[in-house]
Order: C-alpha cells, then structure tokens, then sequence
C-alpha cells in the first residue's frame, strides 16, 4: 500500500508543519507533538505539498518543493580539456498533466539513484535534499534546473 505523507508551508509564523492531515485544497488539519493537540488551520493560509515516495542518498524524504543537488562529470571529447565537476540545483514539483512528480521536463525517479544522466551522457551522484523553496528560496538563485 503507497504511504501518503503531507507537509504544509505556513508562511504566516514561517514554519513548515509535517504530518498533516489535509481536508482539500485549503483547509488542512495540523498535528503538533509538543502539547499533542491537533489544529485546524482554515483558509490559504499555507501551501500542502506531498511526499514523493522517494529519498535521497542520505534517506531523506522528498516532497514537492525541495531543492536537490547533484554533481555532474562534463566531459567535452575532443577539446583536450580534463572533465569539469558541475553542480546542478533541482526544483521538485509536481505536474497535474502528467499526474507526477518531475525536475523540469523529466520525471523525478529519473534523478533518484542515478549514476549516469541519460539526457546528457554524463556520470553524475545521486541526489540530496538541501533545502525547499519556501525556507531556502536564496538556493534557487545559484542555478536550479526546474
């Protein structure tokens, strides 16, 4: 059975809440362990985003919304130059008309666990979750694939 997970963005107190439990698009019901009281949050007061099912090389989780790095060998045949190490940022989301989770036009399971870049031919590292767009935005100014 798939494990659905959601996280919401409450840019009113800056805060990302996990586990929640959301009732549609704009009303969500927040579970907070430190007084275990749940919370109904009312209106568009936060932005939901769900798990992707996948993790990182480290085993963090991947939602919507994350900021991924991987490091990619370049390497040009034929320029005498050695290979370059570039590093690429990625932006997470997810297309409603492709019903999933994809980094620019590419699905995001394509980027998960790889070695080797298809669209490229370049040897590449696995990926890791180093931020999300909403607590991190300064990451998409250092070149974000998205």
């Amino acid at each position: 059975m798939r494990n659905y997970k959601f996280r919401a963005w409450r840019p009113s107190v800056g805060r990302m809440n996990y586990g929640i439990a959301p009732i549609n698009s704009s009303r969500y019901v927040v579970f907070e362990s430190k007084n275990k009281n749940l919370h109904d949050i009312h209106g568009n007061t936060g932005v939901i985003m769900q798990y992707t099912g996948l993790k990182d090389k480290n085993g963090k989780e991947i939602y919507e919304g994350e900021i991924l790095k991987r490091t990619v060998t370049v390497v040009v045949f034929g320029s005498g130059h050695p290979p370059k190490d570039v590093i690429e940022y990625l932006k997470v989301e997810y297309r409603e008309n492709y019903a999933g989770f994809y980094v620019g036009e590419e699905p995001l399971h394509h980027f998960v666990g790889a070695r080797y870049d298809v669209a490229t031919g370049c040897d590449c590292t696995d990926v890791e979750v180093i931020g999300n767009i909403y607590e991190h935005p300064h990451l998409l100014e250092e070149g974000v694939t998205s």
